[in-house]
Protein backbone atom coordinates (compact mmCIF):
# COMPACT_ATOMS: atom_id res chain seq x y z
CA UNK A 1 0.00 0.00 0.00
CA UNK A 2 1.00 3.61 -0.62
CA UNK A 3 0.95 6.14 1.59
CA UNK A 4 1.45 9.62 0.26
CA UNK A 5 3.83 11.57 2.84
CA UNK A 6 5.01 14.96 1.16
CA UNK A 7 3.95 16.62 -1.95
CA UNK A 8 6.06 18.92 -4.31
CA UNK A 9 5.65 20.96 -7.29
CA UNK A 10 7.82 23.00 -9.98
CA UNK A 11 8.29 23.91 -13.26
CA UNK A 12 10.19 22.58 -16.29
CA UNK A 13 10.38 23.46 -19.73
CA UNK A 14 8.52 21.87 -22.16
CA UNK A 15 9.92 20.62 -25.99
CA UNK A 16 8.42 24.01 -27.09
CA UNK A 17 10.51 25.72 -24.23
CA UNK A 18 7.49 26.51 -22.93
CA UNK A 19 6.86 25.75 -18.91
CA UNK A 20 4.67 22.72 -17.75
CA UNK A 21 4.49 21.04 -14.45
CA UNK A 22 6.29 18.38 -12.54
CA UNK A 23 4.67 16.80 -9.72
CA UNK A 24 7.13 14.71 -6.92
CA UNK A 25 5.29 12.82 -4.28
CA UNK A 26 7.25 10.92 -1.36
CA UNK A 27 6.07 7.86 -0.10
CA UNK A 28 5.90 5.92 3.43
CA UNK A 29 8.74 3.84 1.66
CA UNK A 30 10.68 6.62 1.69
CA UNK A 31 10.84 6.73 -2.43
CA UNK A 32 9.91 10.03 -4.96
CA UNK A 33 7.84 9.50 -7.69
CA UNK A 34 7.35 11.94 -10.54
CA UNK A 35 5.50 13.09 -13.35
CA UNK A 36 5.42 15.82 -15.62
CA UNK A 37 2.34 16.91 -18.17
CA UNK A 38 2.59 17.97 -21.59
CA UNK A 39 1.06 21.10 -23.04
CA UNK A 40 -1.58 21.80 -25.79
CA UNK A 41 -0.86 24.62 -28.44
CA UNK A 42 -3.97 23.56 -30.76
CA UNK A 43 -6.40 23.56 -27.58
CA UNK A 44 -9.87 22.77 -27.66
CA UNK A 45 -12.10 25.20 -26.28
CA UNK A 46 -14.30 22.41 -24.34
CA UNK A 47 -10.70 21.30 -22.70
CA UNK A 48 -10.40 21.76 -18.37
CA UNK A 49 -8.11 24.28 -18.41
CA UNK A 50 -4.55 23.19 -17.81
CA UNK A 51 -4.19 25.28 -14.33
CA UNK A 52 -6.39 26.70 -12.15
CA UNK A 53 -5.39 30.17 -12.49
CA UNK A 54 -1.96 29.98 -13.11
CA UNK A 55 0.65 27.19 -13.36
CA UNK A 56 2.51 29.14 -10.13
CA UNK A 57 -0.40 29.12 -8.16
CA UNK A 58 -1.44 25.53 -8.61
CA UNK A 59 2.47 24.38 -7.84
CA UNK A 60 1.34 26.80 -4.37
CA UNK A 61 -2.02 24.84 -4.01
CA UNK A 62 -0.52 21.16 -4.37
CA UNK A 63 2.03 22.12 -1.64
CA UNK A 64 -0.79 22.88 0.62
CA UNK A 65 -2.73 19.45 0.63
CA UNK A 66 0.01 17.29 1.47
CA UNK A 67 -1.49 16.88 4.63
CA UNK A 68 -4.27 15.70 2.97
CA UNK A 69 -2.92 12.62 2.42
CA UNK A 70 -1.27 11.21 4.65
CA UNK A 71 -4.80 8.85 6.33
CA UNK A 72 -5.13 8.05 2.20
CA UNK A 73 -4.36 4.66 1.57
CA UNK A 74 -3.70 3.87 -2.73
CA UNK A 75 -3.82 0.74 -3.51
CA UNK A 76 -5.29 -0.27 -7.04
CA UNK A 77 -5.94 2.10 -10.01
CA UNK A 78 -9.55 3.07 -8.81
CA UNK A 79 -8.12 4.62 -5.48
CA UNK A 80 -7.68 7.75 -7.65
CA UNK A 81 -10.93 8.34 -6.75
CA UNK A 82 -9.65 9.81 -3.38
CA UNK A 83 -7.31 11.76 -5.00
CA UNK A 84 -10.00 13.59 -7.15
CA UNK A 85 -11.96 14.12 -4.21
CA UNK A 86 -9.43 16.07 -2.48
CA UNK A 87 -7.88 17.65 -5.54
CA UNK A 88 -10.45 18.48 -8.11
CA UNK A 89 -11.72 21.23 -8.28
CA UNK A 90 -8.79 23.14 -6.50
CA UNK A 91 -5.90 22.79 -9.67
CA UNK A 92 -6.03 22.59 -13.60
CA UNK A 93 -5.80 19.41 -16.04
CA UNK A 94 -2.09 19.54 -16.18
CA UNK A 95 -1.35 19.57 -12.52
CA UNK A 96 -4.02 16.39 -12.07
CA UNK A 97 -2.85 14.36 -14.52
CA UNK A 98 0.81 14.95 -13.02
CA UNK A 99 -0.02 14.03 -9.38
CA UNK A 100 -2.13 10.74 -10.81
CA UNK A 101 0.47 9.37 -12.81
CA UNK A 102 3.21 9.78 -10.01
CA UNK A 103 1.14 8.34 -7.60
CA UNK A 104 0.37 5.49 -10.24
CA UNK A 105 4.22 5.05 -10.88
CA UNK A 106 4.20 4.92 -6.61
CA UNK A 107 1.64 1.93 -6.67
CA UNK A 108 3.58 -0.08 -9.59
CA UNK A 109 6.25 0.25 -7.24
CA UNK A 110 4.99 -1.35 -4.47
CA UNK A 111 3.28 -3.42 -5.97
CA UNK A 112 6.09 -4.86 -8.11
CA UNK A 113 3.80 -4.34 -11.02
CA UNK A 114 4.22 -2.42 -14.31
CA UNK A 115 1.74 0.94 -14.97
CA UNK A 116 0.11 -1.06 -17.51
CA UNK A 117 -1.12 -3.79 -15.19
CA UNK A 118 -3.03 -1.64 -12.46
CA UNK A 119 -4.93 -0.95 -15.93
CA UNK A 120 -5.71 -4.07 -17.12
CA UNK A 121 -3.56 -7.56 -16.30
CA UNK A 122 -5.13 -9.22 -19.13
CA UNK A 123 -3.10 -6.79 -21.22
CA UNK A 124 -0.40 -9.70 -20.71
CA UNK A 125 -2.32 -12.23 -22.57
CA UNK A 126 -3.95 -10.10 -25.53
CA UNK A 127 -0.82 -8.22 -26.52
CA UNK A 128 -2.90 -5.87 -28.52
CA UNK A 129 -0.13 -3.07 -29.88
CA UNK A 130 -1.57 0.34 -31.06
CA UNK A 131 -0.37 0.95 -34.49
CA UNK A 132 1.73 3.93 -34.45
CA UNK A 133 0.51 7.30 -36.17
CA UNK A 134 3.15 9.52 -36.69
CA UNK A 135 3.24 13.02 -37.84
CA UNK A 136 5.58 13.34 -41.25
CA UNK A 137 4.43 16.75 -42.31
CA UNK A 138 3.27 19.67 -40.41
CA UNK A 139 1.45 23.04 -41.13
CA UNK A 140 -1.20 25.17 -39.24
CA UNK A 141 -0.47 26.17 -35.47
CA UNK A 142 2.17 23.80 -34.76
CA UNK A 143 4.52 25.35 -37.76
CA UNK A 144 6.14 28.43 -37.05
CA UNK A 145 7.79 29.28 -41.09
CA UNK A 146 7.94 32.83 -42.97
CA UNK A 147 5.58 32.62 -46.02
CA UNK A 148 2.81 30.02 -46.76
CA UNK A 149 2.91 26.85 -44.89
CA UNK A 150 -0.15 24.26 -45.30
CA UNK A 151 -3.30 25.03 -43.93
CA UNK A 152 -3.56 21.28 -42.75
CA UNK A 153 -1.69 20.38 -39.01
CA UNK A 154 0.06 17.09 -39.57
CA UNK A 155 0.16 15.12 -42.23
CA UNK A 156 0.32 11.09 -40.71
CA UNK A 157 1.70 8.21 -41.51
CA UNK A 158 0.20 4.85 -40.34
CA UNK A 159 2.50 1.75 -41.15
CA UNK A 160 -0.10 -1.55 -41.13
CA UNK A 161 1.82 -3.33 -38.56
CA UNK A 162 0.78 -4.15 -34.72
CA UNK A 163 4.48 -4.20 -33.43
CA UNK A 164 5.64 -1.06 -32.18
CA UNK A 165 9.16 -1.53 -33.06
CA UNK A 166 8.76 -2.36 -36.33
CA UNK A 167 6.52 0.61 -37.18
CA UNK A 168 9.00 2.44 -35.58
CA UNK A 169 11.50 1.97 -38.48
CA UNK A 170 9.01 1.96 -41.19
CA UNK A 171 8.28 5.99 -40.03
CA UNK A 172 11.77 6.28 -39.48
CA UNK A 173 12.90 5.78 -43.34
CA UNK A 174 9.71 6.99 -44.86
CA UNK A 175 10.29 10.17 -42.94
CA UNK A 176 13.89 10.52 -44.14
CA UNK A 177 12.56 9.58 -48.08
CA UNK A 178 10.05 11.98 -48.19
CA UNK A 179 12.53 15.12 -47.85
CA UNK A 180 13.57 14.74 -50.95
CA UNK A 181 10.10 14.71 -52.34
CA UNK A 182 10.03 17.98 -50.42
CA UNK A 183 13.71 19.36 -51.70
CA UNK A 184 12.85 18.41 -55.31
CA UNK A 185 9.06 20.47 -55.11
CA UNK A 186 9.94 23.11 -52.84
CA UNK A 187 12.82 25.54 -53.07
CA UNK A 188 12.27 27.02 -50.14
CA UNK A 189 13.01 24.00 -47.96
CA UNK A 190 15.59 23.79 -45.86
CA UNK A 191 15.21 20.99 -43.34
CA UNK A 192 13.24 22.97 -41.09
CA UNK A 193 11.25 20.96 -38.32
CA UNK A 194 8.49 22.18 -35.81
CA UNK A 195 6.84 21.78 -32.74
CA UNK A 196 6.36 17.84 -33.49
CA UNK A 197 9.69 17.68 -34.89
CA UNK A 198 7.99 16.81 -38.40
CA UNK A 199 8.82 18.34 -41.17
CA UNK A 200 7.89 22.46 -42.64
CA UNK A 201 6.94 22.89 -46.06
CA UNK A 202 5.69 25.94 -47.78
CA UNK A 203 3.43 23.05 -49.71
CA UNK A 204 -0.21 23.23 -49.49
CA UNK A 205 -2.13 20.08 -48.45
CA UNK A 206 -2.38 18.38 -51.71
CA UNK A 207 0.76 18.93 -53.02
CA UNK A 208 1.81 17.12 -49.28
CA UNK A 209 -0.30 14.47 -50.38
CA UNK A 210 0.99 14.31 -53.72
CA UNK A 211 4.70 14.01 -51.61
CA UNK A 212 3.48 11.13 -49.14
CA UNK A 213 1.90 9.01 -51.92
CA UNK A 214 4.79 7.82 -53.16
CA UNK A 215 5.83 6.40 -49.71
CA UNK A 216 2.75 3.94 -50.55
CA UNK A 217 2.16 3.88 -47.16
CA UNK A 218 -1.54 4.74 -45.18
CA UNK A 219 -1.82 8.16 -45.08
CA UNK A 220 -3.96 10.41 -42.34
CA UNK A 221 -4.34 14.42 -41.90
CA UNK A 222 -5.31 15.98 -38.70
CA UNK A 223 -7.06 18.95 -40.60
CA UNK A 224 -7.02 20.63 -37.05
CA UNK A 225 -9.91 23.01 -38.79
CA UNK A 226 -11.30 24.85 -35.57
CA UNK A 227 -8.12 26.94 -36.35
CA UNK A 228 -8.83 28.40 -39.30
CA UNK A 229 -12.96 28.67 -38.74
CA UNK A 230 -14.54 31.85 -38.38
CA UNK A 231 -18.43 32.56 -38.82
CA UNK A 232 -19.84 29.65 -40.98
CA UNK A 233 -16.40 29.76 -43.19
CA UNK A 234 -13.18 28.01 -42.82
CA UNK A 235 -10.42 30.41 -44.24
CA UNK A 236 -7.79 28.94 -46.37
CA UNK A 237 -3.95 30.43 -46.72
CA UNK A 238 -2.50 28.21 -49.07
CA UNK A 239 -4.00 29.14 -51.49
CA UNK A 240 -6.16 32.04 -50.28
CA UNK A 241 -9.98 31.07 -50.27
CA UNK A 242 -12.98 30.47 -48.42
CA UNK A 243 -14.93 27.52 -47.86
CA UNK A 244 -18.61 26.86 -46.49
CA UNK A 245 -19.99 23.91 -44.76
CA UNK A 246 -20.87 22.29 -47.52
CA UNK A 247 -17.67 23.23 -49.90
CA UNK A 248 -15.31 21.78 -46.71
CA UNK A 249 -16.82 18.09 -46.94
CA UNK A 250 -17.06 18.59 -50.79
CA UNK A 251 -12.98 19.15 -50.49
CA UNK A 252 -12.52 16.61 -47.93
CA UNK A 253 -14.46 14.27 -49.92
CA UNK A 254 -12.05 14.40 -52.86
CA UNK A 255 -8.91 14.40 -51.17
CA UNK A 256 -10.26 10.97 -49.40
CA UNK A 257 -11.11 9.65 -52.71
CA UNK A 258 -8.34 10.67 -54.33
CA UNK A 259 -5.77 9.70 -51.65
CA UNK A 260 -7.54 7.48 -50.12
CA UNK A 261 -6.71 8.82 -46.72
CA UNK A 262 -7.23 6.02 -44.08
CA UNK A 263 -7.43 8.95 -41.11
CA UNK A 264 -9.37 12.39 -40.71
CA UNK A 265 -8.99 13.94 -37.77
CA UNK A 266 -11.20 17.61 -36.66
CA UNK A 267 -12.49 18.13 -40.42
CA UNK A 268 -14.76 19.87 -38.89
CA UNK A 269 -14.48 22.94 -36.77
CA UNK A 270 -15.65 21.64 -32.83
CA UNK A 271 -19.30 22.06 -32.66
CA UNK A 272 -19.98 20.70 -36.07
CA UNK A 273 -21.05 17.32 -34.96
CA UNK A 274 -23.74 17.39 -38.19
CA UNK A 275 -20.97 17.29 -40.43
CA UNK A 276 -18.60 14.95 -38.88
CA UNK A 277 -21.51 12.98 -38.94
CA UNK A 278 -22.34 13.21 -42.80
CA UNK A 279 -18.68 12.79 -43.59
CA UNK A 280 -18.56 9.71 -41.76
CA UNK A 281 -22.20 8.55 -43.85
CA UNK A 282 -20.10 8.93 -46.91
CA UNK A 283 -16.76 7.24 -45.69
CA UNK A 284 -17.62 4.53 -43.00
CA UNK A 285 -14.23 2.72 -43.76
CA UNK A 286 -11.99 5.71 -43.22
CA UNK A 287 -11.35 6.87 -39.49
CA UNK A 288 -13.84 10.13 -38.97
CA UNK A 289 -11.43 11.18 -35.46
CA UNK A 290 -12.92 13.14 -32.89
CA UNK A 291 -10.03 15.59 -30.67
CA UNK A 292 -11.32 19.28 -30.21
CA UNK A 293 -14.92 17.46 -30.59
CA UNK A 294 -14.58 15.36 -28.17
CA UNK A 295 -11.45 16.63 -25.54
CA UNK A 296 -11.42 13.36 -23.56
CA UNK A 297 -15.04 14.40 -22.02
CA UNK A 298 -17.38 11.50 -21.91
CA UNK A 299 -19.98 13.84 -22.48
CA UNK A 300 -19.00 15.19 -25.53
CA UNK A 301 -17.99 11.49 -26.59
CA UNK A 302 -21.71 10.42 -25.79
CA UNK A 303 -23.06 13.63 -27.84
CA UNK A 304 -20.45 12.65 -30.76
CA UNK A 305 -21.83 8.57 -30.34
CA UNK A 306 -25.48 9.74 -30.05
CA UNK A 307 -25.36 11.41 -33.81
CA UNK A 308 -23.35 9.09 -35.46
CA UNK A 309 -20.14 11.83 -35.67
CA UNK A 310 -17.20 9.70 -35.08
CA UNK A 311 -15.88 6.19 -35.41
CA UNK A 312 -12.82 6.86 -33.36
CA UNK A 313 -11.74 9.36 -30.98
CA UNK A 314 -8.64 10.92 -29.08
CA UNK A 315 -7.35 10.68 -25.66
CA UNK A 316 -4.79 13.12 -24.26
CA UNK A 317 -4.84 12.87 -20.40
CA UNK A 318 -4.33 16.19 -20.33
CA UNK A 319 -7.12 17.02 -21.67
CA UNK A 320 -9.21 16.10 -18.41
CA UNK A 321 -6.41 15.60 -16.21
CA UNK A 322 -8.59 13.18 -14.67
CA UNK A 323 -7.50 9.50 -15.61
CA UNK A 324 -10.84 8.01 -14.43
CA UNK A 325 -12.27 9.96 -16.39
CA UNK A 326 -9.70 9.00 -19.51
CA UNK A 327 -11.39 4.92 -18.25
CA UNK A 328 -14.71 6.12 -18.93
CA UNK A 329 -14.28 7.61 -21.84
CA UNK A 330 -12.06 4.51 -23.38
CA UNK A 331 -14.95 2.15 -21.86
CA UNK A 332 -17.61 4.23 -23.74
CA UNK A 333 -15.42 4.13 -26.75
CA UNK A 334 -15.71 0.43 -26.14
CA UNK A 335 -18.90 -0.25 -26.12
CA UNK A 336 -19.52 1.97 -29.08
CA UNK A 337 -16.70 0.30 -31.07
CA UNK A 338 -15.62 3.82 -31.63
CA UNK A 339 -11.86 3.43 -32.27
CA UNK A 340 -9.13 4.89 -29.47
CA UNK A 341 -5.92 6.62 -30.05
CA UNK A 342 -3.82 7.57 -27.71
CA UNK A 343 -2.22 11.26 -28.26
CA UNK A 344 0.96 13.12 -27.56
CA UNK A 345 0.75 16.90 -27.54
CA UNK A 346 2.61 19.41 -28.97
CA UNK A 347 4.36 20.40 -25.97
CA UNK A 348 6.21 17.21 -24.91
CA UNK A 349 8.18 16.49 -22.04
CA UNK A 350 10.21 13.22 -21.93
CA UNK A 351 7.44 11.60 -19.36
CA UNK A 352 6.93 8.19 -21.29
CA UNK A 353 3.65 7.24 -19.11
CA UNK A 354 1.31 8.08 -22.05
CA UNK A 355 2.64 4.33 -23.24
CA UNK A 356 1.13 2.18 -20.61
CA UNK A 357 -2.05 4.25 -20.35
CA UNK A 358 -2.73 3.17 -24.18
CA UNK A 359 -1.46 -0.73 -23.52
CA UNK A 360 -3.02 -1.00 -20.47
CA UNK A 361 -6.40 0.95 -22.10
CA UNK A 362 -5.85 -1.54 -25.40
CA UNK A 363 -5.62 1.97 -27.59
CA UNK A 364 -6.15 0.80 -31.40
CA UNK A 365 -3.74 3.50 -32.46
CA UNK A 366 -1.19 5.66 -30.50
CA UNK A 367 -0.43 9.06 -32.11
CA UNK A 368 3.25 9.99 -30.91
CA UNK A 369 5.33 11.91 -33.74
CA UNK A 370 8.28 9.85 -35.56
CA UNK A 371 11.49 11.67 -34.42
CA UNK A 372 12.65 14.02 -31.39
CA UNK A 373 13.38 12.69 -28.05
CA UNK A 374 10.19 13.49 -26.12
CA UNK A 375 8.35 11.61 -28.96
CA UNK A 376 10.81 8.85 -29.09
CA UNK A 377 10.57 8.06 -25.22
CA UNK A 378 7.24 7.28 -25.63
CA UNK A 379 7.31 4.99 -28.38
CA UNK A 380 10.46 3.36 -26.77
CA UNK A 381 8.22 2.49 -23.52
CA UNK A 382 5.88 0.81 -25.58
CA UNK A 383 8.50 -1.15 -27.66
CA UNK A 384 9.92 -2.14 -23.99
CA UNK A 385 6.64 -3.51 -23.11
CA UNK A 386 6.49 -5.30 -26.58
CA UNK A 387 9.48 -7.07 -25.93
CA UNK A 388 9.35 -7.66 -22.19
CA UNK A 389 5.59 -9.60 -23.32
CA UNK A 390 8.09 -11.96 -26.10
Amino acid sequence: MVVIKEVSAKSILDSRKEKTILVSIKTNSGKIFRASSPSGKSTGKYEVHPYKKSLEEDISTIKQFKSYFSEEILDEFCDLSRVEDILERHIGANTLFAFESAVLKAIASEKKKEIWELINPLARKEKKFPRLVGNCIGGGKHSEITGKKPDFQEFLLIPEVHSPEKALKTNKEAKEKVQYSIKKKDSNFKGQRNDEDAWMTSMNEKEVLDALKELNLPLGVDVASSGFYSRGKYYYENPMLKRDNEEQLSYLSNLIKNYGLLYIEDPFQEEDFENFAKLLKKFPDSLIVGDDLTVTNSKRLKKAIDMNSINATIVKPNQCGSLLEVKRVCQMAKENNIKIIFSHRSGETEENILADLAFGFQADFFKCGITGKEREAKIKRLIQIEKSLK
